[in-house]
């Protein structure tokens, strides 16, 4: 949807979807990928499946590319995760990767209510701490300290980018 596309990504709990509310509140497109382009499915074929489990999120890949296509904005800021975005990550002119330490991903996960976290069921705070550690599920990228202000998340993302203000 840009002339530059950019993929904000991370852990649940790093504040991908504070960064793209703060994007939006700013005036930039932002793609809510978590909301407009996930889904329940398999990683490698992208069929759905009929309940949704631990390692299924992923994102439309024909949405996403038709979206990277279209150049009717300067930059726009693709915001959440996916299990399959080895299909679709070289669409991205930059990647970006929220960081932040263990403690602080957890205190944010336990400020979140579970309902908040794939359809009600509770977040596998083991699985993330796993994650965290091992880095298995976040991809190569630009990482970017979301421990700071929002604000500053995004005024470090835009000035990266080189996204006009």
């Amino acid at each position: 949807m840009g002339r530059r596309n950019h993929l904000v990504e991370g852990l649940s709990g790093t504040g991908k979807t504070t960064v793209a509310d703060e994007l939006t509140r700013r005036g930039f497109h932002v793609v809510h990928g978590d909301r407009e382009l996930a889904y329940a499915g398999d990683a490698r074929t992208g069929e759905p499946f009929a309940t949704s489990g631990r390692d299924d999120h992923v994102w439309d890949v024909a949405k996403v590319h038709a979206l990277l296509a279209d150049r009717s904005h300067d930059d726009t800021f693709f915001c959440g995760g996916s299990r399959n975005l080895p299909v679709f990550v070289d669409g991205f002119d930059t990647v970006f990767v929220l960081e932040v330490d263990l403690t602080t991903l957890l205190r944010r996960l336990d400020a979140r209510p579970d309902d908040e976290w794939r359809d009600g069921i509770p977040t596998d705070r083991a699985l993330l701490t796993r994650w965290h550690r091992t880095k298995e599920t976040v991809p190569t990228g630009v990482p970017i300290d979301a421990t700071v202000p929002v604000e500053r998340v995004v005024d470090e993302i835009l000035r990266l980018s080189g996204a006009a203000p």
